[in-house]
């Protein structure tokens, strides 16, 4: 089926493909944003309601209209004062469904968007894309239907977490882990950190193809009235949470507590970050030896088929409720354990189509891309602690620390999973070469960006994808009005149609008092720093 021509083509309805729809459209270009699923929001639809970001002011534009929209959206639905609006922290807090319904009403205000769910690319089918007579034309098939439909597009945006679009349009990519000796960044390669951020001695620093874990961030509550009960898994193996049941009776972390609310309950396996209306994310506990990461599993996950990634979702989706079965059931854990854990469960009002559970696994990193600039650790950390030098080609000022999951299952003897970092920075810039292929024409890549995988742990985080996207989007816009190709455009003119959108593009742009004064809020509640790596 041969389908109406566009001008850009946006793969995945991600926050940072989302914004690069929207600021391609509100310039007049006609977009369309295919995604797989049946919803739109990508994590933060997904259960990731805590916001990653270490300066709160740092990301301005299109991110800095969700975070304030999500704040509107709960004045006008409790009032001023109510705890709803005091929870959720200015807009950087939010649960799942307020998230998809700000993203939705975003991109309806937008008529030249034309959305279309359900729409899977094949990346290993042979004629997914080709690129004819400076038209792109992909391969998407209709999940629902079966039906197959030829999509054409001047510009492809690959928003996807795996970076699919890189793959049907042969643009170079890495996947894995550089060694030290790649790049010289200190934290690269096979790593164990100490709790004090310390590498420690059994790091070989040499690289490799691993993955960090995936897992699923849980939206959860004690509640009663809003709880739904975590039944046993059909596929229930007991034996495969062992490593936490040892946790727990030999009352065993992976560092010092700093909190004593993790001492007790289910913020053993699971990391709690408050939310409006007596909900919380739940992340992965960075104490604990096991808990809703599944490291090794997801390591095909990048260059698999979706039906291998709907598998292991199904899989990673057994193993979560299973862990929080066990916690709650299991009679070798201590009663009161037992008792106090039993006490939460999924929140009724949310995912009401996928019965309380999220839609979307936590891809944290896929295939990145080989660009016209390769982000290393170095372009956001200095060994001394200062700031580093400002891109001048900069497309959006960011900010959070190097930070990475295991790509290893628990080993004993050791002091922590291996692959787990976090390196404090401070906030940088990041060049416009990020997103570019060195040698495919009409395609941006604002997720799946250049860098290596130190680099890309903290360009990973929803507000930067959401600056990417919208830098992206207005790249796609000059190019096409100016009929140029995506590498020709001029850097000043995108960097002024960014300020003009209010995007921050450089650190000195924004009020340091007022961004240190947001900072120390976001420690509060259940979110210490060492415990919430995203």
């Amino acid at each position: 089926m041969k389908e109406k021509d566009t001008q850009i083509i946006v793969l995945g309805a991600t926050p940072g493909g989302i914004s690069a729809a929207l600021a391609a459209a509100r310039r007049g270009i006609n977009v369309l944003l295919l995604e797989r699923s049946q919803h739109v929001g990508g994590l933060p639809a997904n259960g990731l309601g805590a916001t990653d970001i270490d300066t709160r002011d740092i990301s301005g534009g299109i991110f800095l209209e969700f975070v304030q929209s999500v704040k509107r959206h709960y004045i006008v639905n409790y009032g001023l004062d109510s705890s709803q609006v005091r929870d959720c922290s200015d807009g950087y807090r939010f649960e799942p469904h307020v998230a998809e319904t700000v993203f939705l009403n975003m991109l309806s205000s937008c008529p030249n968007i034309t959305i279309r769910l359900g729409q899977e690319l094949d990346p290993y089918r042979q004629d997914a894309a080709c690129y004819i007579n400076t038209m792109w034309h992909i391969q998407i098939t209709d999940t629902a239907s079966g039906e197959t439909s030829t999509y054409s597009a001047n510009i492809l945006i690959d928003a996807t977490y795996e970076g699919d679009l890189l793959e049907v349009t042969q643009a170079a990519y890495r996947l894995g882990r550089e060694g030290i000796s790649d790049y010289g960044e200190p934290f690269a390669g096979e790593i164990y950190m100490g709790w004090k951020k310390e590498r420690l001695l059994a790091s070989s620093g040499k690289g490799d193809k691993t993955i960090q874990a995936y897992n699923y961030r849980l939206c959860i509550t004690k509640n009663p009235e809003n709880s739904v009960t975590v039944t046993k898994p059909q596929d229930y193996h007991p034996e495969e949470y062992k490593v936490f049941l040892d946790d727990i009776l030999e009352n065993r972390f992976t560092g010092i507590p700093t909190d004593e609310r993790y001492l007790d309950g289910i913020g053993r396996c699971l990391n709690l970050v408050p939310l409006p209306n007596g909900k919380y994310d739940a992340n992965n506990q960075h104490l604990a030896f096991q808990s809703t990461d599944l490291p090794e599993e997801n390591w095909p996950w990048p260059t698999s088929t979706w039906a291998w990634r709907d598998a292991f979702a199904e899989r990673l989706k057994s193993y979560t409720l299973g862990l929080i079965w066990f916690a709650q059931n299991d009679p070798r854990l201590p009663a009161a354990f037992r008792e106090a854990c039993a006490a939460w469960g999924l929140a009724k009002d949310e995912y009401l189509d996928n019965k309380h559970f999220p839609r979307q696994v936590y891809v944290r990193e896929g295939r990145r891309l080989v660009g016209t600039y390769t982000f290393t650790a170095f372009d956001s950390w200095r060994a001394d602690g200062q700031c580093v030098d400002e891109h001048e080609n900069s497309i959006t000022a960011s900010h959070y620390s190097l930070d990475s999951h295991a790509v290893r299952k628990y080993q004993p003897g050791y002091p922590h999973l291996e692959g787990f970092f976090n390196v404090h920075n401070l906030p940088y810039t990041v060049p416009y070469g990020v997103m570019l292929p060195k040698t495919v024409k009409g395609l941006i890549a604002p997720v799946p960006v250049s860098s290596t995988h130190l680099g890309f742990s903290t360009l990973r985080m929803e507000p930067c994808w959401l600056s990417l996207g919208q830098a992206a989007g207005l790249a796609a816009y000059l190019a096409i009005s100016k009929r140029t190709e995506l590498n020709n455009i001029n850097i000043d003119d995108l960097q002024n149609l960014l300020r003009e959108e209010g995007a921050v593009i450089y650190p000195s742009e924004i009020n340091r008092k007022q961004s240190e004064a947001h900072d120390s809020e976001k420690h509060s509640g259940y979110n210490d720093k060492a415990g919430a790596a995203s």
